[in-house]
């Protein structure tokens, strides 16, 4: 072999290395907005008020694991414990599945994610944030009932038309599909999946909470 192949090879390497394209280090699967609800221990209406990074312990390497804290004016919580919410806690940078939240003091946001105990919760770049004005009134309405009554049901996203259910409990949502890959669609605002009385799930459309005849299996 020349003595010159083996350092052109390298060279190569090196090269097509430096074209590849990094795998996005986050990514997050379209849910409905019910599915957060239900996905998350804690759910808030909140403002943020302050942030700083700080550590949180070291990875395997020994290297500090920095975040952001939040601290937060909790508004209402529609799902948690008893105990307010006082500081969020998220990845520095996006790249990272980081949050990132206006801490002006006066947005308002709907906040899904996991707690941590002590007033404390954790956020990522999936989890449910939405600035509070963004919300339709049935959204906001939901958050206190409706969404709850059907967390025993399967939402499950439609990627093309046709599409079919699996189950009696399952819901399809169809915003993927029918709107342009569009996930903010006419089903996630003013739709919730609610489970009946004989165990089925279907799709309820309303502010007003759904009557018993609906839960008694009658088509919205």
């Amino acid at each position: 072999m020349p003595a010159a192949l083996p350092s052109l090879l390298a060279w190569l390497l090196v090269l097509l290395l430096g074209r590849a394209r990094p795998a996005d280090a986050c990514s997050c699967s379209p849910i409905h907005p019910q599915q957060a609800f239900c996905n998350a221990d804690v759910v808030i209406r909140a403002k943020a008020v302050s942030a700083k990074e700080v550590d949180s312990g070291n990875d395997i390497y020994g290297n500090p694991i920095k975040r952001i804290q939040y601290e937060i004016k909790q508004i209402k919580m529609f799902k948690g414990p008893d105990k307010d919410i006082e500081f969020i806690y998220t990845a520095p940078s996006t790249a990272v599945c980081g949050r990132l939240l206006d801490t002006g003091g006066k947005k308002e946001y709907l906040i899904a994610g996991k707690s941590e105990g002590n007033g404390k919760m954790h956020i990522t770049l999936c989890d449910l944030v939405s600035t509070w004005d963004s919300l339709s009134p049935t959204q906001k309405k939901s958050l206190n009932q409706r969404y709850q009554m059907g967390c025993e049901c399967k939402i499950s996203r439609c990627l093309s038309i046709p599409c079919f259910v699996s189950s009696s409990d399952e819901c399809l949502w169809t915003d993927w599909a029918m709107e342009k890959n569009n996930v903010d669609g006419r089903q996630a605002k003013h739709y919730a999946c609610i489970k009946r009385s004989d165990g089925s799930c279907a799709w309820y459309r309303g502010m007003a909470p759904p009557k018993q005849e609906f839960l008694d299996i009658e088509d919205p």
